[in-house]
């Protein structure tokens, strides 16, 4: 994954979050869940970190904006 940045904390409101899970399915259904709470800039797949058990998922959240339709 790539590094977080400034620019990606840079205001209050704005966070990101790192899910782990077990599998794709899991971490996509925690990612859906949080859309329903605040705008967010949804991953569109996982990433798998060898040796490392289940995959990974980041995702950006606007808590400044509402959910999108």
């Amino acid at each position: 994954m790539r590094e977080i940045t400034d620019a990606h904390v840079a205001e209050p409101g704005l966070a990101v979050v790192e899910i782990a899970a077990a599998d794709d399915k899991t971490a996509f259904a925690i990612q859906e869940l949080l859309a329903t709470r605040c705008a967010t800039a949804p991953a569109d797949r996982t990433t798998r970190e060898p040796g490392k058990p289940g995959v990974r998922l980041r995702c950006f959240l606007d808590l400044r904006q509402e959910p999108g339709p």
